[in-house]
This record gives C-alpha cells, sequence and structure tokens, in this order.
C-alpha cells in the first residue's frame, strides 16, 4: 500500500531526517517524496494542527519542546506505558515474551552505536505495547511516542545510559514473563523515570549548566 504524504513526512521526522527547527517547504517535500503539493500542503496542515510542526513567520518548522512539554509528556509515557507493561504480563503469549528478550539480547551488540540502539528501543516498546493486546492503548501509545521525535537528542547517547536502559528492558521482561502485572508496571516506570532524569542532564548539559 503506498503511504500517504502525512505518513511519509511523519516518517521523515521519526527517522531524524528533519530535526526540531528544520524548516520544511511544500516543494522540497513534494519532490523528496514524489507526490504533488496538495496532499504535502493538507499533511503540513494536519501535522500544525498536532502540534507536531510550528510556526515560524510564514514557514513551517519541526516544533520542539519546552522544559514543560517535555514533563507532561514523560508523565503521560509512563503511566500509559505501565499500563501496557501490566497488561501484557496478563496477556502476552510466550512467544512474545521470547521476542522481547531475543531483542534484549540482540540490542546488547549495539551499545556502541547510540542511533541503532535508539531504533531498537523503538522497536521494543511498540513490541511491548502490542503484548498489552489493547488496541486503544496502543494507540494513545503511537501518539506519545509520535511526540517523542521532536527531541533533538536520544538519552541513550548518555554515557553508560545503553546498558542500565537495557537491565531495565531486562526487568520489565522478567516481569512479565512471571505474570507479575504489579511488578512488570513498576520496571516500567522506573525505566521511564531513568530515562527522563537522563534526558533533564542532557539538556542541562546542552546548555552549559551543571545537572
Amino acid at each position: 500500500m503506498q503511504k500517504d504524504a502525512y505518513t511519509l513526512i511523519l516518517e521523515a521526522i521519526d527517522a531524524g531526517l528533519y530535526r526540531p527547527g528544520d524548516r520544511l517547504v511544500e516543494s522540497e517535500l513534494a519532490e523528496r517524496f514524489g507526490v504533488s503539493r496538495t496532499p504535502v500542503r493538507e499533511a503540513m496542515q494536519r501535522l500544525e494542527t498536532q502540534a507536531m510542526l510550528a510556526r515560524d513567520g510564514r514557514s513551517l518548522i519541526v516544533a520542539s519542546l519546552d522544559h514543560n512539554q517535555l514533563a507532561e509528556l514523560y508523565v503521560v509515557r509512563a503511566e500509559l506505558e505501565a499500563l501496557a507493561a501490566r497488561l501484557a504480563a496478563k496477556h502476552a503469549a510466550p512467544e512474545e515474551i521470547r521476542v522481547l528478550q531475543e531483542m534484549i539480547d540482540m540490542d546488547r551488540g549495539q551499545l556502541n552505536d547510540p542511533v541503532a540502539l535508539a531504533r531498537a528501543n523503538k522497536r521494543f516498546h511498540r513490541q511491548l505495547h502490542l503484548a498489552s493486546h489493547n488496541r486503544y492503548l496502543v494507540q494513545q501509545l503511537d501518539l506519545v511516542h509520535r511526540s517523542m521525535a521532536l527531541l533533538a537528542t536520544t538519552s541513550l547517547a548518555a554515557e553508560g545510559r545503553g546498558t542500565r536502559a537495557l537491565d531495565e528492558h531486562q526487568a520489565i521482561v522478567d516481569a512479565i514473563g512471571a505474570g507479575d502485572e504489579d511488578a512488570a508496571a513498576m520496571a516500567l516506570r522506573a525505566h521511564i523515570s531513568q530515562a527522563f532524569e537522563t534526558r533533564l542532564k542532557l539538556d542541562a548539559e546542552s546548555r552549559g549548566e551543571h545537572p
């Protein structure tokens, strides 16, 4: 099935082809994706209403998140993902749990590549969402993770964060495998909390401040 302009632009932002602050030009997008300008214009308007794009004068740029938006996003993410982990502990098939474990094992071979690890991290979380077997929750988490694309850097780039993140993933999968709903939710919340703390430190360092 051919992807529409909206999906193509979203995926380009998610892949980092367009970063927060980058200006999007209708004609350039149409040429890049091989579509006419009308669907690109409509897609850009839709992305603006969803706060993925922002106005800069007469131009549209990829939006960025301020401190308060970042905090709000992580609060929602922690609660929704904790629910996904809780439901996965209740509903995940043995095959799904094995796939999550295999992902962790494979990801340990990518610790020296933060970009690859970030992509692998998205795949892991997406697989965990699906293991909740709740389509409405998956839809809401898709929206949350779409907004995560507006973060300019990955917290996995921080020194030692990759190893700790995979250890946290392991604790989540162990709890899901044991069918322990409370432990799965708690492990997921702790994981998101650590990711948020790491991101705050990275942001402080990028501004030349001490965390």
